[in-house]
């Protein structure tokens, strides 16, 4: 049964039905055929119950947030900002890439928002400083990624309801590997760049009098972060009533930049409808598939069958680092957290492992889904933006940093205090 499940799963999504459908429909075939009850008759009240979680609420008010700084003009300040102080490095903009993607990612919680408002902003550099095409989309799309793992992170606050395990706790652990994987990120460009100099481009020239001009583009997403996650810690504010807070202080930024008006908040919620509808769509379709799983007895016999492997805590760890890293080829990264982890989660919790460090674990996992084919959204973000050329190139851009991605899942697995150290600060 469970062969037939992913198989039945895989082909839908293989076929371009759409993730919320897909799911949908499969706990519908699986009601029918496997259930000696009417499990479809539970939909409505599943519904309901999955989607009166409060903290839910944070989602569109974080994808809110990143639409008003995107069209506010503010992400183009802080990427001309940060190309000044970085550019010096072998690679030059395209460490800007990565530190601007970073900076954006602690305000906006999306990965597909930051690779998106980056590329914008970054793509038309590459012919004017003749960068290697292939290496430049890469840091993009491998930096967009950061946008799940850096505090406020959307699926982070998801894991956090599905697993019951602290949001701001796991906030707390996704700092320094987030920054960990950014630096990685930029020590595999300098790699590439020192082994051939001419990937780097043409060297950006400036001056410390330039770079102190720009220091003033920083600070609006460096308030952001201050007024969200601060108030969090400081146990002014919830998650949810902080991503509100940003949006106040987003909305305030961009009236003193002169680029608030009635035509911008129009695009504004036009996006902030699409994309969470489409979460929530998700949410509700996963949430009754899991509630046909339980009711037909499959995530026992996946229980089972992982136990069975005869696998200890560590050999069992890496069989479930290696099915999300095959899963994540072809599943969307949001759908596959939603539907895997109240299947998996109960079964890593009782070999010991801590439900904050394994939440960091699994986002970097869906980090690396997000940039492998062929169900990578970032290489389709990036390559859209770019709208001209092979898809191939930002794939063969993008391996480097699926490398280095595998590199901060060794160090978290040999090191869990990379996530666990600071959470245990502020118990």
């Amino acid at each position: 049964m469970l062969g037939a499940t992913l198989g039945v799963l895989l082909l839908l999504l293989a076929i371009s039905v759409p993730v919320a459908a897909a799911l949908g429909v499969l706990g519908l075939v699986l009601s029918n055929f496997f259930s000696f009850m009417p499990l479809h008759l539970a939909l409505g009240d599943t519904a309901w119950q999955t989607s009166v979680e409060y903290i839910l609420i944070a989602i569109p008010l974080f994808v809110l947030l990143g639409e008003i700084l995107l069209r506010s003009g503010i992400a183009a300040g802080v990427y001309a900002a940060i190309a000044e102080w970085v550019s010096w490095l072998p690679g030059g903009l395209m460490h800007a890439n990565i530190g601007t993607c970073t900076m954006f990612a602690a305000t906006s919680g999306s990965s597909v928002a930051t690779a998106a408002t980056i590329g914008t902003v970054a793509i038309p550099e590459i012919e004017k400083r003749r960068y290697d095409e292939a290496l430049f989309l890469g840091t993009i799309a491998a930096g967009g990624t950061l946008g799940i793992l850096v505090p406020p992170s959307i699926n982070i606050i998801i894991y956090g309801i599905l697993t019951d395990t602290s949001v701001p706790q796991l906030y707390l652990a996704g700092f320094i590997p987030g920054f960990l994987l950014a630096a990685l990120f930029s020590l595999t460009v300098i790699l590439f760049c020192l082994f051939d100099p001419k990937k780097g481009g043409i060297k950006v020239q400036t001056s410390w009098q330039r770079r102190i001009a720009t220091l003033p583009n920083l600070l609006p997403p460096f308030g952001i972060f201050l007024i969200v996650v601060g108030s969090i810690y400081a146990g002014i504010a919830t998650p949810t009533e902080a991503a509100s807070l940003g949006v106040v202080a987003a909305l305030i930024l961009a009236a003193a930049r002169g680029r608030l008006s009635l035509a911008m908040l129009k695009l504004a919620l036009e996006g902030t409808m699409r994309t969470t509808a489409m979460i929530m769509l998700i949410i509700l379709a996963a949430g009754f598939l899991n509630f046909v799983l339980a009711g037909i007895g499959l995530t026992t016999q996946l229980a089972d069958f992982l136990k069975g492997l005869g696998l200890g805590p560590l050999g069992m760890m890496m069989a479930v680092i290696v099915f999300y890293m095959i899963l994540g080829c072809f599943m969307e990264t949001l759908s596959m957290m939603i539907t895997t982890t109240p299947l998996i989660a109960p079964i890593v919790f009782h070999l010991g492992y801590d439900p904050v460090w394994y939440g960091i674990l699994m986002t970097v996992l869906m980090e690396m889904a997000l940039i492998t084919p062929p169900v990578g959204v970032n290489l389709y973000v990036v390559h859209g933006l770019r709208g001209r050329g092979s898809m191939n190139e930002v794939i063969r851009g993008a391996t480097p940093f699926v490398l280095a991605m595998g590199g901060l899942i060794v160090l978290l697995m040999i090191f869990p205090d990379i996530a666990l150290w600071l959470p245990a600060q502020f118990k």
